[in-house]
């Protein structure tokens, strides 16, 4: 066995200074130190005598941060800026919440005309929109097996197992590209459209 190097008298002092506030604040290095302490005090362990393993300290687990809850209104930003922007260039809002049962049809179909128009530039200034099903509306199509039921949903006499067979009522939207803008902290997204104060 090949004897261990001797320490000089400062490194002694340095390992003294360690060991000191180890064991003064870590309860298991102080647990593996005191049979040491009480072996070498017994003389059953010399300067030849191998050194028990330490126990290596266990690590402090690394505590992580929740991340913060968004209010309501910052957490769908988002779609708000989307219906602001309906609101501003379409009029959406003032359409839906005015009561149109009581207005001429002649009256809702030019306010429509409005909106649609208003509505149509900004999904298409926002949003990349395709059809699901390119075929036209009433033409025959088949639905083959292992289909995805988020982008084709069936109607009527729905019997059996795939591939299905009938008739296209709706080609249906999926989205492509996004290119809302980005949210500025300083805006309140609750605020759909300002109040309009003419002054005199």
């Amino acid at each position: 066995m090949t004897e261990q190097p001797s320490l000089s008298f400062f490194a002694r002092l340095w390992l003294a200074f360690l060991c000191f506030w180890r064991v003064l604040f870590s309860r298991p290095f102080a647990q593996a130190v005191h049979p040491l302490s009480q072996a070498y005090d017994a003389g059953t362990l010399g300067a030849g005598s191998p050194t028990p393993a330490l126990p290596k300290p266990e690590p402090t687990p690394v505590k992580v941060a929740p991340p913060p809850v968004l209010p309501p209104e910052r957490e769908h930003a988002s779609a708000l800026v989307l219906l602001s922007m309906l609101q501003r260039e379409g009029r959406l809002i003032d359409f839906l919440q005015e009561n149109v049962a009581s207005f001429p049809d002649a009256d809702v179909g030019a306010a429509a005309r409005i909106v649609h128009e208003g509505c149509r530039k900004v999904v298409q200034q926002y949003l990349s929109l395709k059809p699901v099903m390119t075929e036209g509306e009433g033409a025959r199509v088949t639905v083959p097996a292992g289909f995805d039921a988020q982008r084709i949903r069936l109607t009527g006499n729905v019997a059996g197992q795939p591939p299905f067979a009938g008739s296209l009522k709706h080609q249906g939207w999926v989205t492509t590209e996004v290119k809302f803008p980005t949210v500025s902290p300083a805006l309140d997204p609750r605020v759909l459209a300002p109040a309009e104060v003419e002054l005199s």
